[in-house]
């Protein structure tokens, strides 16, 4: 298990922190194969204005971006809210993104961001949490599993362009996060 610092936390980001909520974004898609597409269609400028949007002007009551607070600053993020599938209910949670800079994996950032974001769904009344992964992402499926997340059978493709080769594969998870 990972040494956890003094500094180590997770709590509600800051406007000042989009440029570094964008940067970890930029990195950890840049290694994220069929990303790295993504990222020529979004300027840094531009990603750095829409994640200062989302934690000063969210599009949506319960919208939250959380940060992970390590020794070097900002280490990883989670943006939490109602999920908007059609299929789920108005109980139903969503993490819309749950990053950790590839430069800080493996020091406990991944859970204390992961915990966070369950608190953070829960407070908010939301009883089921759900999160959309890449089939191909094998280490964030058996971080969720060990968790006690689980694939729900829904599925889709997201495309970066037109292009099918570009698509992405998604699998939905979820987990019961109701009070005990």
């Amino acid at each position: 298990m990972a040494r956890m610092s003094a500094i180590d936390t997770v709590r509600l980001a800051l406007p000042q922190e989009a440029v570094d909520i964008a940067r970890i974004q930029r990195r950890a898609w840049t290694d994220g194969g069929v990303l790295a597409a993504a990222l020529d269609e979004v300027t840094a400028d531009e990603a750095t204005r829409a994640w200062h949007e989302a934690i000063v002007k969210p599009p949506l009551a319960q919208l939250r971006v959380l940060v992970a607070i390590g020794e070097a600053g900002v280490v990883g993020f989670v943006v939490t809210g109602p999920s908007g599938d059609h299929d789920r209910s108005a109980s139903d949670g969503y993490i819309a993104e749950f990053i950790v800079d590839p430069k800080f994996k493996g020091k406990g950032h991944g859970s204390r961001l992961m915990n966070a974001a369950v608190d953070t769904l829960q407070k908010d009344g939301f009883t089921v949490a759900t999160i959309w992964v890449p089939s191909a992402n094998d280490h964030l499926r058996q971080f969720l599993t060990e968790c006690g997340w689980a694939p729900d059978g829904a599925h889709q493709k997201v495309g970066i362009g037109e292009d099918e080769e570009t698509a992405i594969k998604m699998l939905r998870f979820h987990t019961d996060i109701s009070p005990a």
